[in-house]
């Protein structure tokens, strides 16, 4: 395991971490890195065309994609986060890759109110990607034990932390529609 700033270094420099969040353990990386953002998806067994969600620190993180919103839009948001709430948001300039994308016109974005998300990507200086950390259809990962034991070398780095105390990811709404796209828990 490595502290925040070793590990944003790895980030910054192509690489992949695991850290905790609210809920469960992810897997991180540059979003913008292609290399990078492929090999997790290898990792995890998840094709490309399902999407990866972006964590940030702030919501200035995402100031390309949220400029354009309307005041509706940005009062939803700004009363869900920092939290485990995360929205598809519309990406019409493509400020976002397609390899985050997937098949979708939008992208998943969340603001965190973990510590350890909110330093790594401070440090970072960006959004990285938050997948959770498991095979694609198994059970997400809680503890960075089982992190070790599933992807041991595999990965660059472990964040060291706790999660927040969720037992699930986070809960995934469309910002367009407000329609519930995964079920989450709030707090707890």
């Amino acid at each position: 395991m490595i502290e925040v700033s070793e590990a944003a270094t790895v980030v910054n420099n192509g690489g992949v971490v695991a850290y905790p969040t609210e809920g469960v353990w992810g897997l991180g990386c540059d979003p913008w890195n292609q290399e990078a953002v492929y090999r997790v998806l290898a990792l995890k067994q998840r094709p490309v065309d399902k999407g990866v969600i972006l964590i940030g620190a702030t919501q200035a993180q995402f100031a390309p994609l949220l400029d354009p919103l309307s005041p509706e839009q940005k009062a939803i948001l700004d009363a869900s986060w920092p939290g485990p709430n995360t929205w598809l948001i519309p990406d019409p300039k493509w400020w976002t890759p397609d390899w985050i994308r997937g098949q979708f016109d939008t992208v998943a974005v969340r603001v965190s109110a973990h510590p350890v998300v909110v330093a790594l990507c401070q440090a970072v200086g960006y959004p990285i990607v938050s997948t959770s950390a498991n095979l694609a259809g198994q059970a997400p990962l809680l503890t960075a034990e089982a992190v070790q034991e599933q992807f041991g070398t595999l990965i660059d780095a472990i964040v060291p932390g706790a999660t927040g105390g969720q037992k699930m990811p986070s809960k995934i709404q469309d910002l367009r529609s407000g329609k519930l796209v995964r079920a989450g828990r709030e707090a707890g």
